[in-house]
């Protein structure tokens, strides 16, 4: 068995014939907006509040300080890849040029569980808000239709959770044009709710509520790194999308990298007003943005941050869905997943069957997985990803120096490996249940891969042998 069987670049690039072809409608403003929507959503209006109150305390800052850095690192070599493979599937097709097949199937099903865990997580942040809105109004749900299964709780199903998820798949099947068009406008309401929100708060500031700054010392700002990575994972959606982008030799790395800038740089603001407006210990709530505001009595601006926390967030569901129904499209069209997942709708030329499944899959572990496990999940599913593929673009560059680049990394030794490092030591910071649980998902993955994915694997057919890279 040639497990480390690698595709050429340029099949890789060609992608399939018409029938496994994506609608190439995208430009750079539509991936920077694609990218905020991503990462400006669940890690500022839900995590934030648990990461201080667990983890950082008021240096949550310098959990996002430290996350960011990380990012800076893996952002580069993202956007050298995805400038010299714009193909779709991430970090799984980028494995398939540098490592080989087995290994793209590894990086492709953690991708499974980051994308999968990610879209549950942020729906049920989603649900929290909504419901939050809802009594604002005096309107309650059924105590148990409220939150993921507890029997001491009382409560058996998120159903907001679940409504939210199969409303945006039935966007995803309509087009990727619509679904940019609608991202946009959300991405422009809820950057106005945040700045509002920084506008309001850092008039009401006690700097009082910093001391002690570290009350955890820096392991705590370590492990609270670790916990918020999962805010961070939006440009890796960019990538994913390289297939539907006009030029997304020059427009991927425009995306991915204004995108990272423009978040950072919220989530360190916010965070620094949030932690001056509530003692860190009170901030262990589901919408800790507008809790803050109801704290210092702003309610008005607590109900606006309500309406733009469920906008933004709708925004961050609405990517991952999107890039995780574009991964099982790539794998499936590799024949390494079964190919009606690559089956694409001839009028809104979208994966729609694969876009449908997975909203299945992600509705039922959204309305009875609660948040904290899907959140730690994620992020050890995110940092795998992003250290493979910081290794993968060093290898590339002395496998195929001759490669077309529009974009290349810095300092590629450098940067390169502090990724690597950088992601390894934030992976070593989270629980024990996380990486047994991440350990088990990559065992099952390696028995379906061997029992499925090698023998229908495409590079088994003639045609597939063609592409094989020979270098």
């Amino acid at each position: 068995m040639n497990l480390f069987r690698r595709k050429s670049i340029e099949a890789l690039i060609g992608g399939g014939d018409g029938k496994t072809s994506l609608k190439k409608a995208l430009g750079a403003m539509d991936l920077t907006l694609l990218g905020v929507g991503a990462i400006i959503g669940t890690g500022i209006f839900v995590l934030t509040g648990v990461a201080a109150a667990k983890h950082a305390g008021p240096a949550l800052v310098l959990s996002f300080i430290l996350a960011g850095i990380a990012c800076v690192f893996a952002a580069l070599c993202y956007s050298e890849f995805a400038s010299s493979v714009p193909a779709s599937g991430s970090a799984y097709t980028y494995s398939y040029a540098a490592f080989g097949e087995m290994l793209a199937w590894i990086l492709g099903w953690d991708l499974i569980l980051e994308y999968g865990v990610a879209s549950s997580a942020v729906a049920i942040g989603w649900s929290g808000y909504f419901q939050s809105l809802l009594n604002g109004f005096g309107i309650h749900l059924p105590h148990a239709l409220t939150s993921a299964y507890d029997s001491a709780a009382g409560t058996y199903f998120d159903l907001p959770a679940a409504v939210i998820v199969l409303l945006i798949v039935l966007l995803l099947t309509r087009g990727v044009q619509k679904t940019a068009k609608f991202n946009s406008l959300m991405v422009v309401i809820k950057l106005a709710v945040v700045l509002l929100f920084i506008g309001v708060g850092v008039w009401y500031v006690k700097p009082e509520n910093w001391t002690p700054f570290m009350p955890f010392g820096f392991d705590g700002v370590a492990s609270g790194a670790s916990a918020i990575f999962f805010a961070y994972i939006g440009f890796d959606s960019v990538s994913t999308a390289a297939e539907e982008v006009r030029n997304p030799q020059r427009d991927v790395p425009i995306g991915i990298i204004s995108s990272l800038a423009v978040c950072t740089l919220l989530y360190v603001v916010v965070s620094f007003i949030l932690t001056g407006l509530v003692p860190y210990s009170q901030l262990n709530v589901k919408d800790p943005v507008a809790f803050a505001l109801e704290f210092i009595g702003q309610d008005w601006a607590a109900g606006l941050v309500s309406l733009g926390a469920i906008a933004g967030i709708t925004t961050v569901l609405l990517v991952m869905l999107y890039g995780q129904s574009r991964l099982f499209f790539a794998m499936s069209r590799d024949g390494l997943l079964p190919k009606v997942l690559s089956k694409v709708n001839t009028k809104t030329q979208t994966p729609a069957i694969n876009t449908w499944i997975i909203g299945g899959i992600v509705t039922f572990i959204a309305g009875f997985m609660p948040l904290g496990k899907l959140a730690s999940l994620t992020s050890i599913g995110t940092l795998f990803a992003f250290a493979t593929v910081s290794l993968g673009v060093l290898v590339m560059r002395y496998t195929r120096p001759d490669l077309k680049r529009a974009f290349r990394v810095p300092a590629i030794w450098f940067v390169s490996l502090a990724s690597v490092v950088s992601c390894g030591y934030l992976m070593l910071q989270l629980e024990a249940f996380t990486w047994k649980a991440f350990v088990v998902w990559l065992i099952i993955g390696l028995i379906i891969y061997f029992a499925y994915g090698y023998r229908n694997s495409v590079l088994n057919t003639p045609e597939g042998q063609a592409t094989l890279e020979s270098k």
